[in-house]
């Protein structure tokens, strides 16, 4: 067995990230132990683990702020047009490691905190996750501010600072609990308050039509207090802003009741304006129609559009004399991208803003308002798409909805002149859907409203031109684009895994962090013995990394030769982590049936949250759980197979768990995955995918060799095909032994022999009412996984795919997807240029 990794080893990891200066590890030290005393502790002797936490990231963070303030006059004064990203999600993670990365500062840092006495990956550790998003939504806006600071974007994130974020899992006997995600409790040294940008936002009221044009009034007040976070770019001196809104009541909130004597209730109330930022709304390709939720929609949308025109009209060359007026040229400077219809608000606000405020006339608003917006769909699950009731948005944003009446009657106006007498497409092309209960098509509403609707990978772009916003692709084909999703390499690789990192810049230099599709040059190494060698070996060592974590963590001991088999990602029926556990249960029973053969010993991971309401994908959580516990007690199988759910899956454990993985599981009923970018993470780490045609496997598989993945399952059309007929899953239960036996085992207690029926309603859901079709694929997936089990004991054959695939990644770099962005939907031109750093003349 492999010796564990010393500290010395550890600290060797990083040498791909630059040489630390001597003179730079003075400024350090010296940095770090005046914020020590100065700003935290007034003695050393004193201080606690978060003490220096703090002071190393004040002092990385002084290193951010001349380069933060230098960026911002260089767009000031050269003016250039500014996207800016809005999101209800923004899944950062930490902070600390990855601005050491991008500044080029993280052997220095090692250096001075090592000569310090202190341990960087301990005071790294104390750091909290920003987790400001549910899963992948989040995340990708989270690689995309990376990427556009990278590539020399002026960009901005827009989004909502929430007082806590996604929920802390805990597992209790099997069960998922939720704790409060308090991340700010100990303070957040990497955002700046910035009061004198705060703005007021309207709720309520009613709307008044006058001579001199349409005024919202008596609406109720909230004030949006911006947070600034810096976003450094990959070494180029960029660093962009990331604004997140909180919500503060104003002074005078509620206290006209102070007249009546209700002054106490009155500061009471101050809470029901400020819980609009509180928390964030944990589901993940969910709907649900909340009031506190539109608040919050219409929050960051309100709030953002006022710091868009107010920077509109005050750039202009530099000079502060000049101020811009005409608002007919904001889609010259400014792009707004969607995140999904979460920022829908975004169109009827800036109508608003145009119309009423501005004064333009509606066309010239409309025009503007296209121009200016683009929207991305993020999926085509029906139960995520949002349609919000008329009559909340009549209470609570009533000018909102005049205006997407008015949007609306001139849409039907115009199908109407094109399909004279079609009132089926009429009915099914409206921004208000008729029903018990009338309701507003927010994914209709973006369509009408942007210049661009892209998909986030082929296939999904295709299935929205086809299926779901098939009408809309009829009447404006140009508008629909495909724009692949991508990871940031520098998280991704350079961060999480420095060990492959390097072993990549040995062979074909460093360049390729800036430029991912410089990996198609490890095909000339893919038949290279020391390299086949140093890539086995990287992977081990983070295996072994990642065991001692487990057992650390987890009180878990597994076997560091064993596959890593890794699912992780949130718990949904459509994510199919039900056909992972019935591949564990048959692998189970045949281990048992014949002990003597020679299994490949597995370790399989599965980790991920589920929404707090969503019944069906809590149980599925217990039902991993109870087979873990029966399998890894079991000593028939002993080390040959373990089953371990991973609590609290999260950016920090992304970060830990995919270096270590030998294989992704990606398995989702084909064409309901948009794209998936987990997927994307473990090929860039060496993991081989066992996956089904679906998001950008399929692209996965066309840039690595299909040969180089484990693709199993129906397609697209054959799951079109099997709804056509209908999809019988009793038939597979009665066809097919090794699943019967299965779910047997599973209804007849023998996972939970306390209560035998359990999962009665999650076998009841598999047998007549499962959506996506866990038995029409099992047979294939056991036949693949078989394949698997068989390559995995052919170590140099199974490294030698692993390079075809590291070499296949470049595509998915989130550097492409962005630069497909601004070139083809904002109207912007990327650049690796540097600009002056701070210290340098300019």
């Amino acid at each position: 067995m492999a010796k564990p990794l010393t500290d010395q080893d550890k600290r060797k990891q990083i040498s791909v990230r630059g040489l630390a200066g001597v003179e730079n590890v003075a400024d350090l030290k010296t940095n770090f132990n005046r914020h020590l005393h100065f700003t935290l502790v007034k003695d050393r002797n004193v201080a606690t683990k978060r003490d220096y936490y703090f002071a190393l990231a004040n002092t990385v963070r002084d290193h951010l702020v001349g380069r933060w303030i230098r960026t911002q006059q260089h767009y000031y004064e050269k003016d250039p047009k500014r996207v800016y990203y809005l999101s209800l999600e923004f899944y950062m993670g930490r902070t600390l490691q990855n601005t050491m990365v991008n500044l080029a500062l993280e052997n220095a840092c090692d250096e001075a905190t090592y000569q310090l006495g202190l341990d960087m990956e301990e005071l790294q550790d104390i750091e909290e996750d920003a987790g400001l998003g549910n899963g992948g939504l989040g995340r990708l806006a989270a690689c995309f501010l990376d990427s556009m600071a990278s590539l020399g974007l002026a960009a901005y994130g827009y989004g909502i600072r929430y007082e806590f974020g996604i929920f802390n899992q805990k597992i209790s006997d099997g069960w998922q609990v939720e704790e409060a995600d308090d991340w700010l409790r100990y303070g957040n040294p990497w955002e700046k308050a910035r009061p004198e940008y705060m703005r007021p936002v309207h709720f309520y009221g009613r709307v008044e039509h006058t001579a001199e044009g349409v005024k919202w009034v008596d609406t109720q007040v909230v004030l949006a207090l911006p947070y600034d976070t810096p976003v450094p770019g990959y070494r180029n001196n960029i660093v962009n802003t990331m604004r997140l809104w909180s919500a503060k009541a104003p002074c005078d909130f509620n206290l006209k009741d102070f007249n009546v004597g209700g002054y106490i209730q009155a500061v009471l109330d101050r809470n029901l304006a400020e819980n609009i930022s509180r928390v964030l709304y944990p589901n993940d390709n969910f709907f649900e129609g909340k009031e506190l939720r539109l608040k919050q929609e219409y929050f960051v949308v309100a709030a953002t559009l006022q710091d868009i025109i107010r920077r509109f009209k005050a750039s202009k060359f530099g000079s502060t004399e000049f101020v811009r007026l005409d608002l007919s040229t904001l889609p010259d400077k400014v792009a707004i991208q969607l995140n999904d219809t979460h920022p829908a608000l975004a169109i009827p606000e800036l109508m608003r803003i145009l119309v009423d405020i501005e004064k333009l006339s509606w066309e010239k608003a409309w025009d503007i308002v296209v121009r200016t917006c683009a929207y991305t769909n993020h999926t085509v699950l029906p139960e995520a798409l949002e349609r919000w009731p008329v009559d909340l948005f009549q209470n609570l944003l009533p000018r909102h909805l005049e205006i997407i009446y008015e949007i609306n009657r001139r849409h039907l106006e115009r199908i109407t002149k094109l399909y004279p007498g079609d009132v089926d497409r009429m009915r099914r092309m409206s921004l208000i859907e008729e029903g018990d209960v009338k309701k507003i098509n927010m994914a209709h509403l973006c369509i009408v409203g942007s210049h661009a609707v892209n998909g986030v990978a082929r296939i999904h772009s295709e299935i929205i031109k086809n299926t779901v916003f098939k009408d809309f692709y009829g009447l404006d084909p140009e508008k629909f684009q495909n724009k692949t999703n991508g990871i940031t390499p520098r998280r991704w690789l350079v961060m999480c895994n420095p060990g492959l990192a390097e072993v990549i810049a040995e062979r074909i230099g460093e360049d390729y962090i800036r430029d991912l599709d410089q990996l198609k040059k490890l095909l000339d190494f893919v038949d290279d013995d020391a390299f086949i060698q140093d890539v086995a070996k990287v992977k081990q060592e983070n295996k072994m990394k990642f065991a001692a974590y487990l057992e650390e963590h987890y009180k878990v001991k597994i076997n560091p030769r064993s596959m890593f088999d890794v699912q992780v990602k949130r718990i949904h029926e459509y994510k199919r982590q039900l056909l992972n556990c019935l591949h564990i249960i048959t692998l189970y029973n045949r281990i048992r049936k014949e002990p003597s053969k020679s299994w490949t010993p597995r370790t399989i991971m599965i980790g991920g949250k589920a929404a707090p309401g969503y019944h069906t994908a809590k149980m599925i959580i217990k039902l991993i759980t109870s087979i873990g516990d029966i399998v890894n007690n079991d000593p028939v199988v002993g080390e040959r197979l373990k089953v371990i759910f991973l609590e609290n899956y999260r950016v920090t454990l992304a970060e830990k768990v995919i270096p270590a993985a030998d294989l992704s599981e990606q398995i989702s009923t084909a064409g309901t995955e948009a794209s998936g970018t987990g997927n994307m993470k473990f090929m860039l780490n060496g993991a081989l995918t066992i996956g089904t045609m679906d998001g950008a496997n399929v692209e996965m598989a066309e840039e690595a060799g299909e040969e180089n993945l484990f693709i199993f399952g129906m397609r697209v059309d054959d799951v079109e095909a099997m709804d056509k007929k209908g999809y019988d899953a009793v038939s597979y239960y009665n066809r097919i032994p090794e699943l019967k036996q299965a779910m047997d085992q599973i209804s007849g207690g023998f996972f939970s022999p306390a209560q035998p029926d359990l999962f009665k309603d999650l076998i009841n859901m598999l047998m007549h009412h499962d959506r996506f079709k866990v038995f029409a694929d099992y047979e294939d997936y056991i036949k693949c996984q078989e394949k698997v089990g068989a390559l995995y004991k052919n170590p140099k054959e199974w490294t030698k795919m692993v390079i075809h695939n590291i070499a296949g990644c470049g595509k998915f770099s989130s550097d492409r997807t962005i630069s497909q962005y601004a070139r083809e939907i904002w109207g912007m031109e990327p650049t690796l240029e540097k600009i002056a750093a701070p210290d340098d003349p300019r």
